[in-house]
């Protein structure tokens, strides 16, 4: 009898043993299949377009097929929820950035950000304020003083941009705090999306515009007349600092971009991803993608990422009872 149980149980180990090693090769030869990057943005956006360059660059690196798949709506929410229903296999990419975890926040939402594994920061995108270069306000000191004399006639000055409560409201009212300017004397009027708010730009309907530099490529007519951001871009030698205009600590202000999956996956798994995204982080061809767009590239994962992820919803709470967006 005694016989017997032990060959169970040695038949029960042998197969647990068999099963375990037949898993960890699974895992070993992560990917087995194509792996989709999910971008919360319409093609031609900058989630989508970036998904897009590292899914050239990814499949280069490591031979697998990846597939960007388009998920709209409500600012990135439904992408995130989109994410959380599925398997936590590794096959599922999310690509993300500052104003989706604004939008946590602003919608009041029950995504708890914990439950995804933040993998990669790769951007740093400044913030910028931009002008209209055939208006008559167009540099940084025209555009204080144009808020104080329209203030003395009762009037405000008008800023656009995308989304009430997202990073560039809350930007054009760090500004206002840092530069003085009076809040009674502006106001931010959103759109929905930035392309609408520049059109508001371009046709003298707002004077101030909140963004990126990015956004006045192929724009001949927008100037950038204010830069967060320690030194000056390179690509943009006109364009100065808060820090040269005299404006203290607004030179670090910016839209991060970078990709997260499902928390819960498997270490092998995870390991793959580390690996891909170092690699990439100094890839020449993501480099110069990013750089091209006036971006600087960076590389924080998984708890650093996580650690700025939270600073920045505590940010966007307290910016967002100011605006009266929360109560």
């Amino acid at each position: 009898m005694k016989s017997f149980f032990q060959n169970i149980v040695l038949g029960i180990t042998a197969a647990a043993i068999g099963l375990a090693g037949s898993v960890s090769a699974a895992f070993a030869g992560f990917p087995e299949k194509p792996i989709t990057i999910l971008a919360y943005m319409k093609p031609g956006g900058a989630a989508d377009i970036d998904s897009r360059k590292f899914a050239i660059i990814a499949e280069r690196l490591t031979g697998a097929k990846f597939v960007v798949k388009n998920k709209t709506g409500a600012g990135g929410i439904i992408a995130m929820k989109y994410v959380l229903e599925q398997p936590a296999d590794g096959y599922l990419l999310m690509a993300t950035t500052k104003s989706q975890v604004y939008k946590i926040v602003t919608a009041k939402s029950d995504i708890n950000v914990e439950d995804f594994d933040w993998l990669a920061m790769n951007q740093h995108d400044p913030e910028a304020i931009i002008t209209n270069r055939e208006l008559k306000v167009n540099t940084w000191a025209q555009i204080v003083a144009d808020a104080k004399a329209r203030g003395a006639k009762g009037k405000r000055q008008i800023w656009v941009g995308p989304a009430a409560g997202g990073l560039d409201h809350v930007m054009a009212m760090k500004t206002w705090a840092a530069a003085g300017i009076d809040p009674k004397h502006v106001k931010y009027i959103p759109f929905k999306g930035g392309k609408r708010a520049i059109i508001e730009l371009l046709g003298g309907r707002g004077l101030v515009y909140v963004g990126n530099p990015r956004d006045t490529l192929g724009q001949p007519k927008l100037k950038v007349a204010a830069l967060s951001r320690k030194s000056r871009l390179a690509s943009f030698p006109d364009a100065p600092t808060f820090g040269e205009l005299g404006v203290k600590n607004l030179d670090s202000e910016i839209m991060w971009r970078g990709f997260a999956i499902k928390a819960g996956v498997p270490g092998e798994v995870t390991k793959f991803w580390d690996d891909l995204f170092a690699k990439v982080s100094t890839d020449p061809e993501w480099v110069a993608h990013v750089k091209k767009s006036s971006i600087d590239p960076v590389y924080l994962s998984h708890e650093a990422f996580l650690k700025v992820v939270k600073t920045d919803m505590e940010e966007v709470r307290v910016w967002a009872k100011k605006a009266g967006i929360l109560k």
